[in-house]
């Protein structure tokens, strides 16, 4: 007889498969066959290419691919993809004017330890039939991937949540860095690093290698994983992420790195 007692969590559930919580919730997205390839093809371009606008996008998709597309529809997958070209735009701050920003802290400092800076950033995460959003935090000195999640929104409860979990599992940096999307100007995300006593640093608007540890990596990512085998659904994705990450982490040598892998790095500086 099945009891009320005997029923696992979701959150036991879950553990169980290796697959975060927000996966569990994972539902395909209503976009078409169509969009879901301008979408792929507009990730793929704009990781190569951060400044590039709807308009360039457009010229793009139509010149190179074949596609006629309008900037009007570009624009709409960009937003929906989170994507916004990296050059300044007064308009880039609606919505959030009363998230406080900070200035960024890394210009000309030396990075010495690890702990020392960490980075992180969210990105675009196509599949076969959908699209998953991913966040990460690196370790600037040691390179080392210290959590993740896959998760089917971009909401600041998400974002805040990876970091507790990231506090809990290797202790606090001095200094975290992000760039200023609403998930990391909220207030819930922001007291987390102020109750740790953790400076918070943030990209200048227009600036493409202010968070440049973790963009790299989400290059390596991609074409080393994502593109070559798009995920069926979002626990095939999470379990392809989280075998390619060991990799990453345990196996892939570094030249930045004197050719050590990132969990030696981090591992040897931390004895």
């Amino acid at each position: 007889m099945v009891t009320k007692d005997s029923v696992c969590s979701i959150q036991e559930q879950c553990e169980m498969v290796s697959i975060h919580r927000s996966g569990f919730y994972y539902v395909p997205q209503g976009i078409s066959v169509l969009n879901l390839e301008f979408m792929r093809l507009i990730d793929a371009y704009f990781l190569e290419h951060p400044h590039s606008g709807a308009i360039t996008l457009c010229a793009y998709l139509y010149l190179t691919e074949g596609y006629a597309v309008n900037v009007k529809r570009v624009r709409r997958l960009m937003r929906l993809m989170g994507l916004m070209a990296i050059y300044p735009n007064k308009k880039l701050s609606i919505g959030n004017k009363l998230h406080k920003i900070y200035p960024y802290l890394l210009r000309g400092l030396k990075i010495e330890r690890i702990n020392q800076v960490w980075q992180t950033d969210i990105t675009y995460i196509p599949m076969k039939k959908g699209f998953m959003f991913m966040m990460a935090i690196i370790d600037v000195k040691s390179r080392y991937i210290l959590h993740w999640s896959v998760s089917n929104t971009m909401d600041a409860e998400w974002c805040t949540s990876v970091l507790k979990e990231t506090l809990a599992l290797h202790g606090k940096p001095e200094i975290c860095n992000t760039d200023q999307g609403s998930q990391f100007t909220s207030h819930e995300f922001q007291q987390v690093l102020k109750e740790h006593t953790i400076q918070i640093s943030m990209d200048g608007k227009g600036r493409a290698l202010d968070n440049i540890y973790i963009e790299r990596f989400w290059h390596s990512l991609k074409y080393e994983h994502v593109y070559l085998q798009p995920a069926e659904d979002g626990l095939t994705l999470y379990k392809g992420i989280k075998w390619y990450i060991n990799f990453y982490n345990q196996e892939r040598r570094h030249h930045s790195l004197n050719y050590h892998t990132p969990a030696e790095s981090y591992l040897h500086l931390a004895a």
